[in-house]
């Protein structure tokens, strides 16, 4: 097979030989100090670099230049995303699964995790208990099983979670995270309303992607690789990837990533919306020392600095897996997307789910409280942001990329932000939370460039201090 970025093939635009020949180049490289630094130089102007750019700044070990990648990490994030630090929560809504993934306790020989899938009327109840928090972003899970979770039960679920209006709570985006399917399934998904399609690649190494899914249909790697041009053909403007780090060699699986973002963006004009970076994790009978290519977190936050350069306009999204050491770290390093006072079993929001009754994915190590993380945000200095504004205005898909390739569209964002975080001090927050959002939201006003748009965002700021909600850019 020969490496074709255009290609539809898995195997031609993820190419292994273009995958290890790139791995060798950097190894000659890495050591070549002035080439390092002219492209963390070049990729300051916020365009990105290539996957074979982006392997050599992986694999050099130079202090100055490690200096030099986080620092300039640092400013693109500053530059195309400000302080701002979208906030959502996952919504498991079945772990019935008949795959047989070896890093997942959902793994359909596992026979004593409990097994559970939410009805309507519990899902109802879940999005409640989030709304209260003051979540208005929900990303929806659900194992493989064509008999428990057709698709026809996920778009039932959409439908139940979309119209449940619960005080001054609504979700106003439902991001998807299923299993790869067909072009038809992606457009009724579409039609549903969602927002982002999320599929993780786990491993792009087709050899131990095949070990690691020894069973059932996540088996096949091309029809999974394959998945985003599906869900795009679909018309799903806005695909978010990801790989498992600790599966497979973490560099090999890096460029694998960018290849993958190089691929989307040639053929259809836009690369991923979202890049998630978790790591492997323990769960019910899922054990971290079984996989020896786990990552140090000095590893890890060189990946989320060097994606960042790599692949500037993306949402970089961190979940729960993390502590909130490792999350602080790595917030400044490229992350915009957090989640927080998250549950990864199937229901809990309710409900602490009982130990004997275990359903979770994975363990979680950062359980904090959503208000205890945006509390810890705004003491940090971000602005935790509700924001759901550019999916429903329809600045989704190249729309999107456009604007923030530019860096426009700050223009949205940051008044955006602060208006969904006047929401949630009003309604959701703790006295101290308020307290520092209100002192964070008055001197981010005053940043705001525009003076129309800043005199627009006071006047609705204190509107929704009066009462009324859901304003936007």
């Amino acid at each position: 097979m020969k490496y074709d970025v255009k290609s539809m093939k898995a195997e031609e635009f993820i190419n292994d030989a273009e995958i290890l020949d790139t791995l060798k180049e950097a190894e000659k490289r890495k050591d070549d100090k002035e080439y390092v630094m002219s492209l963390i130089e070049r990729a300051r102007d916020c365009k990105g670099l290539s996957h074979r750019e982006a392997a050599v700044l992986l694999e050099c070990e130079i202090p100055e230049c490690i200096e030099a990648m986080e620092k300039t990490a640092m400013e693109i994030k500053e530059k195309l995303y400000g302080d701002r630090i979208v906030m959502f929560a996952p919504l498991y809504l079945s772990n019935y699964c008949v795959n047989g993934c070896t890093y997942c306790p959902y793994h359909h020989c596992n026979k004593h995790i409990a097994r559970k899938k939410l009805t309507q009327e519990e899902i109802k109840k879940e999005v409640i208990a989030l709304q209260d928090m003051g979540h208005k972003r929900l990303a929806i899970e659900s194992g493989e099983d064509p008999v428990n979770n057709p698709i026809e039960y996920i778009l039932e679920s959409i439908k139940t979670i979309y119209s449940i209006n619960h005080k001054n709570g609504a979700i106003r985006r439902v991001n998807v995270n299923i299993a790869a399917t067909t072009v038809e399934n992606y457009r009724k998904l579409k039609e549903a309303g969602i927002g982002t399609y999320i599929l993780f690649q786990e491993t792009y190494n087709k050899h131990d992607y095949e070990l690691l899914h020894p069973t059932g249909p996540k088996h096949n790697y091309a029809y999974h690789t394959e998945a985003m041009d599906r869900a795009m053909e679909g018309g799903i403007d806005d695909v978010g990837i990801g790989v498992l780090f600790g599966l497979e060699m973490y560099k090999y699986d890096f460029v694998g990533l960018l290849m993958h973002a190089e691929h989307l963006e040639a053929v259809h004009g836009v690369g991923p919306h979202t890049i998630s970076v978790p790591r492997i994790c323990g769960a019910d009978d899922i054990d971290k020392a079984d996989f020896s290519n786990a990552i140090s977190d000095d590893i890890f936050a060189k990946l989320v600095a060097v994606i960042r350069i790599a692949v500037p306009y993306t949402g970089m999204i961190i979940s729960t897996r993390e502590s909130k050491k490792s999350r602080e770290r790595v917030l400044k390093l490229g992350v915009s997307q957090i989640s927080g006072g998250s549950r990864t079993s199937v229901g809990g929001y309710v409900d602490p789910e009982p130990e004997e009754e275990n359903s979770a994915q994975f363990d979680v190590t950062d359980t904090r409280t959503l208000d205890e993380v945006v509390n810890w945000l705004l003491e940090m200095g971000y602005i935790p942001s509700f924001c759901t504004a550019c999916y429903r205005e329809g600045r989704t898909g190249d729309r999107f990329m456009s604007l923030c390739k530019s860096g426009q569209i700050a223009n949205c964002c940051q008044p955006n932000a602060l208006m969904t975080l006047k929401e949630y001090l009003e309604d959701y927050a703790s006295e101290d939370t308020r307290r520092k959002g209100e002192a964070l939201i008055q001197k981010q006003l005053e940043l705001i460039p525009n003076e129309k748009t800043r005199r627009i965002a006071k006047e609705r700021i204190e509107k929704i201090h009066l009462g009324e909600r859901d304003f936007r850019f």
